[in-house]
C-alpha cells in the first residue's frame, strides 16, 4: 500500500448558485456526457478560469465519466508568457498545453494598419482550437462565453449587421467537433466575483495581439455593453427577459419570406 501522502491542492470555492446554473445548463442542452473528451480554450481571463474549475467540479461529482484538458493558443508575439497558467493548472490537476502558432506573423501581411484586428485574431484563434481538437481526438470544445456575451452579441448583430443571431449553447462545427458554452446562462458579474473571491491572477486584453497594433478598438461592443448597463439600471429583470425571449422565438412574425406560412396567405383576386 502506498503510504505517501498526496499533496493537498489549493482550495477553489465555487458558489452554489453558479454551480446550479452550470449544472442546469449542462442537463438542458446535453453539453457534456459519458465518454466525452473536452478541450477547453483557456485564455487566462476570468471566464475561462471559471470554466476549467467548474468542469473540474463536475468531473469529480457527476454520475458520468468524461475527460477534459485546457489549451492556450500562443500567437507567437513578443512578450507572451503563460507560465502562470501552466503552474495554476498543474496545482489543480488539470492538463494544460500551450499551443504555439504563427498567428502574429501571419497578421503582419493579412491586415492593414488602422483596421479592426479583433475579429481577425478571434477567427484565427478559433481555427487553431479546431485544429488542435481534431488532431488530438477531442469530441467537444468548451468556450467561456456567458449570458452577457450572448445578449451583447444579439443586439450588436441587430444594430450593426442587420441580422438576428446570438451565441448557441452548443453547435456542430464543419469539422465535426461540437462547440459548447457551459457558462452561457451565467452572468459576467458571477464570473468576476469567482475570480476575485479566489484571488486568481487573470489575463486581460493585454494578451491580445490586437493591443500591439494601431487598431480600431471594439467600439460596437463597448457601446452595446454601456447601453445594456443603462437599461438594466432601469429594469433589473432585463437579462432574464432577453434570455426568456431566446427561448420563445416567433420567427413567422418576422420579415424573412422563407419563414412565412404561405398557406395562410389568401390568393389575390
Amino acid at each position: 500500500m502506498n503510504t505517501e501522502k498526496r499533496r493537498e491542492r489549493p482550495k477553489i470555492a465555487l458558489s452554489k448558485k453558479l454551480l446550479k446554473t452550470i449544472g442546469k445548463t449542462n442537463v438542458e442542452f446535453r453539453l457534456i456526457g459519458e465518454g466525452d473528451r473536452v478541450l477547453v480554450g483557456l485564455s487566462g481571463g476570468k471566464d475561462s478560469l471559471t470554466l476549467i474549475h467548474a468542469l473540474k467540479h463536475i468531473q469529480r461529482n457527476a454520475p458520468f465519466s468524461f475527460e477534459f484538458e485546457a489549451v492556450t493558443v500562443s500567437y507567437g508575439m513578443p512578450g507572451e508568457s503563460y507560465g502562470y497558467l501552466s503552474r495554476h493548472c498543474e496545482e489543480h490537476g488539470i492538463k494544460h498545453t500551450v499551443y504555439d502558432t504563427g498567428i502574429y506573423d501571419i497578421s503582419q501581411d493579412a491586415i492593414r494598419e488602422n483596421s479592426s484586428f479583433c475579429s481577425f485574431f478571434s477567427r484565427m484563434r478559433r481555427g487553431a482550437l479546431y485544429s488542435f481538437a481534431t488532431e488530438h481526438g477531442f469530441t467537444k470544445i468548451a468556450l467561456g462565453h456567458h449570458l452577457d456575451d450572448a445578449v451583447e452579441s444579439f443586439f450588436m448583430n441587430m444594430f450593426y449587421n442587420g441580422t438576428i443571431r446570438s451565441l448557441a449553447p452548443i453547435y456542430k462545427t464543419a469539422k465535426g467537433v461540437h462547440l459548447i458554452r457551459p457558462l452561457i446562462m451565467c452572468r459576467e458579474r458571477q464570473l468576476r466575483a469567482f475570480a476575485e473571491e479566489n484571488g486568481l491572477q487573470t489575463i486581460g486584453d493585454e494578451s491580445c495581439p490586437a493591443m500591439m497594433k494601431n487598431i480600431k478598438l471594439p467600439y460596437a461592443r463597448a457601446k452595446t455593453k454601456e447601453w445594456l448597463e443603462g437599461m438594466e439600471r432601469e429594469n433589473s429583470n432585463l437579462f432574464k427577459m432577453v434570455e426568456a425571449s431566446f427561448r420563445h422565438v416567433h420567427d413567422d412574425t418576422l420579415f424573412d419570406p422563407k419563414r412565412w406560412i404561405r398557406d395562410d396567405i389568401p390568393a389575390e383576386e
